[in-house]
Formats: structure tokens, C-alpha cells, sequence
């Protein structure tokens, strides 16, 4: 997989310069470049890597079922891997897709007390609750001994660092964000085109490689379906009593399911996910299960619906209201019509376009590690997501193309009710003010709301 510059790296480089550090658990959705990430730290800062593939080579497994002797661990590696150096205080071993072998996860305790070498774990399926369904004489997650990351595919600011954009770009709009004067009409534009390509890729770095190497999104389609086909292969397995990967098929229809009814869901005039969108006689009992193995694999997001527009979000987030958005948009994308990707270029898009704009926004979100929150009462008020700007309540309008914004006026206009004083409107627009109303070009979505410090 190509090597590109991502932000989890710096956090890596902290995390290696912390006294005491503890093993790295690395997790996150499959294909999104965490071994590789891992292999490209690896190798610019240890003298020694050592690559164990839990997935791979199942032999391995035995390495850790007697006792959690580091001396006998790392000897029995050495004899795995004929090439392998120990190098106290300058090795690094890689456990890769470690949820398939618990006691490989339960001996980084004894890592940590051991403290001569480091140890970073990856793995696509650690969030899976039960994915080990029956335990057996596996040791347990070693609780208090592991730091922990979380990787997510490229955002759209590592999107333009793989297409050579300056690295810089977003530190010297600051000022325009800061001051809310237009950026420059040139680069404004040069941006937009960039980020409805991004709209079509994504972030997967396999995609977006393609996509470089090719200027072509049939190909890039291609492999966006490729990958929700491997995805499709890891909806409902976990380990057996064995240690294998099996499958339980009624768990993996539903999971089928839900993902697939989430481009009707958001293309529903209430964009509330209904289980009866996903067959006629669904019942939430059902799929709640479906939804939260989605969620824990990283694939989705809930954006839940709040009570009422006070802080702290989560006292008022309804829990069985939600909205659901693809991780990625690309593979959003990938799920509708083949034209999509024409239309979007060519500005073509009919009625569905309202969705993919919004999914890219929720997307730039959680990159941002942003819960979502939304805002809708049966008398007809809806806002498409509530964040916090400036360290204050913010309701967030996200625009196709220039619209009104009634529901946002009607709170903004009874103030003594809601006490919210202030709108941001995401759209192609460029960057502006006026009475309580923000604008700002979708492409900035994480910029201005991916923080909460005060701009200015």
C-alpha cells in the first residue's frame, strides 16, 4: 500500500517521546493503512521491526500460551523469524490483527513491565464486542497497560498532502477564517475541485493511490467495491473456542441489512433511521445488534437526535433517535448509482445530493473525532447537526446549493427560548458574515469545527 503522510503519526512520534510509555493499541477499520503506518515508523525510528500477523500465520499463536516470559517470548520469536534482532530499548515488534490471539493481547502487560522493548498492536476488529465469543484460557486485555490511537482513512486535508497540495494550506487560511474575510477566488476554486474529487474517492489509501495513478474513477469504483466486499466478509465473524475465524450468518444478514438501507434512510425526507426502511417487519430488537457491530467495526456513525439544545450534548442525545452516515464517503458513494461520480463532477446531481453533502460533513466530523448531534422536533423544526464554535452552542446547516434556512431563523429569532445566537452554513460558498450567520466552503468543515478554541 502507498505510503502517505498522515496525522496519526505525529501522534505516534509523542507517544514513542513519552516517558514510560505503555504498548500502542492502534485500531480502527480494516484497509485504512494502519500496518503500514506502523512498518513506516518502524523502520525511521527503531534499529530493529519485527512483524507478527496474528491473521496471517496462526502458528504464532503458540508462541504465547505458556508463561508471559518476555526472555522466552522473544526468544521463541527469534526462532519464528530467523532474521529478527533483539535490540533492547531499540526494537519495535509489530502485532498485527492481534484480536486473533488473546494472550498475544494479554501478554503487552508484561511488555510494559519488561519496558525494553516497544510494541505497537493493530487491529480491525478490536472495537467488536464478543468478537472472542467463548474464553477460554486467554489471560484477558491487559487494563491499564496499553495507550491507546484510533486511526480513521485519509480526511480531506491528507487528501490534497497525497496530491502534492502545499502541507501548509490550512495555516495560511487561518487568517481568513480568523478575520472571516473571503479567501483568495482562485484558490477558493482550485479547493472546491479538489474536494468534490474527494468526494468521489475518499479516503481509503488504496483509492485514493488509484486515483492518483490513474485520473480515473472507474477505477477508483472499483476498488471502493472490492473493499465493501472484503467489509461484507468481516460482517458477523468471531473467534471460536479454537482460536478460529468463523462466521455467524444470521448475525451477517442483518449487519448486510442495515448497511445497505442507510442510502435509503438518508435519502427519506426525515433522515431518522427506521427499521421498518430496512424490511417491512423489522423490529428494533433485531438490528440493534447489526447497528452497533457497524458502529464498533467503524464503518458507520450515529448522529443522535438531541431533546433540547443545551450543553452537555450527550444528557440531551435521545438514544434511540439517530441518523446514520458511511465513514468514508467515497464507499458512501460506491453504494449509489455508477453515474454519481459524472454527475458530481459536471454538477448534475438531482434530490440525492442533499445526503452526499451531508454524509461528507458528518464524515469530516468523526475524522475530527466529533460526536454527531442533530436537531429535529415534530413541529417541523430540523437541524442538520449541532456542534459547538467559539465555545458555544451552534447549529450547523449543511447546503447543496444556496437555500434559506427556516428552522435555523426561527431559533435564531427566539432567542429568550433556545439561547442560541449563532448559525454556520457549510455550502460551496465562500468565507463570510452576516447577522449571526456564518459561511464557510464545505472543505473547511474540520478546520472550524474539529477544535474548540477560540478563533480569535
Amino acid at each position: 500500500m502507498a505510503m502517505f503522510k498522515r496525522k496519526i503519526y505525529e501522534d505516534m512520534l509523542e507517544w514513542k517521546k513519552t516517558k514510560g510509555h505503555k504498548p500502542l493499541i492502534i485500531k480502527g477499520l480494516r484497509q485504512i493503512g494502519k500496518t503500514t503506518i506502523a512498518e513506516e515508523f518502524g523502520k525511521n525510528n527503531y534499529k530493529s521491526v519485527i512483524l507478527l500477523d496474528f491473521r496471517k500465520d496462526i502458528s504464532l499463536h503458540s508462541i504465547f500460551d505458556g508463561d508471559f516470559d518476555i526472555d522466552q517470548i522473544t526468544f521463541a520469536i527469534t526462532l519464528k523469524k530467523k532474521d529478527a534482532k533483539l535490540l533492547p530499548n531499540d526494537t519495535l515488534f509489530i502485532f498485527d490483527e492481534i484480536q486473533d490471539c488473546p494472550n498475544a493481547r494479554a501478554s503487552l502487560k508484561y511488555f510494559a513491565l519488561d519496558g525494553r522493548y516497544d510494541v505497537i498492536a493493530t487491529g480491525s476488529l478490536l472495537g467488536i464486542k464478543n468478537y472472542r465469543t467463548t474464553v477460554k484460557p486467554s489471560r484477558g486485555i491487559p487494563v491499564g497497560f496499553e495507550d491507546y490511537l484510533e486511526m480513521k482513512p485519509m480526511d480531506y486535508e491528507e487528501f490534497l498532502w497525497a496530491n502534492g497540495v502545499d502541507s501548509n494550506f490550512l495555516d495560511r487560511i487561518k487568517e481568513n477564517v480568523i478575520q472571516l474575510t473571503p479567501i483568495q477566488t482562485f484558490i477558493h476554486n482550485e479547493m472546491l475541485k479538489y474536494f468534490n474529487k474527494y468526494l468521489i474517492v475518499g479516503g481509503m489509501p488504496e483509492v485514493v493511490a488509484k486515483y492518483i495513478e490513474s485520473n480515473d474513477f472507474n477505477q477508483v469504483r472499483k476498488i471502493q467495491k472490492r473493499i465493501l466486499s472484503d467489509y461484507e466478509a468481516d460482517f458477523g465473524t468471531h473467534l471460536n473456542d479454537n482460536n478460529e475465524v468463523v462466521v455467524d450468518n444470521n448475525a451477517k444478514t442483518k449487519i448486510l441489512e442495515t448497511f445497505y438501507s442507510i442510502p435509503r434512510q438518508l435519502a427519506k425526507e426525515n433522515q431518522k433511521f427506521q427499521y421498518s426502511s430496512i424490511s417491512k417487519n423489522a423490529k428494533g430488537r433485531e438490528y440493534k445488534t447489526a447497528i452497533e457491530w457497524l458502529e464498533d467495526y467503524g464503518l458507520i456513525s450515529l448522529c443522535h437526535n438531541l431533546s433540547t439544545l443545551e450543553l452537555p450534548f450527550d444528557h440531551f442525545a435521545i438514544e434511540d433517535v439517530f441518523k446514520i452516515y458511511v465513514n468514508d464517503t467515497g464507499l458512501y458513494l460506491a453504494m449509489l448509482d455508477d453515474d454519481i461520480p459524472d454527475d458530481i463532477i459536471n454538477g448534475k446531481m438531482g434530490n440525492g445530493k442533499g445526503a452526499i453533502y451531508e454524509n461528507v460533513v458528518a464524515d469530516a466530523l468523526n475524522k475530527a473525532n466529533k460526536k454527531l448531534y442533530y436537531f429535529h422536533k415534530n413541529s417541523g423544526l430540523e437541524i442538520d447537526f449541532i456542534q459547538k464554535y467559539n465555545q458555544d452552542i451552534c447549529l450547523v446547516e449543511v447546503k447543496s446549493k444556496t437555500g434559506q434556512t427556516k428552522s435555523a431563523t426561527t431559533i435564531l429569532d427566539n432567542y429568550d427560548k433556545y439561547h442560541i445566537k449563532q448559525l454556520i452554513k457549510l455550502s460551496k460558498n465562500n468565507i463570510g458574515y452576516k447577522e449571526k450567520i456564518y459561511t464557510f466552503p464545505y472543505y473547511l468543515t474540520s478546520f472550524i469545527l474539529g477544535n474548540n478554541r477560540k478563533m480569535d
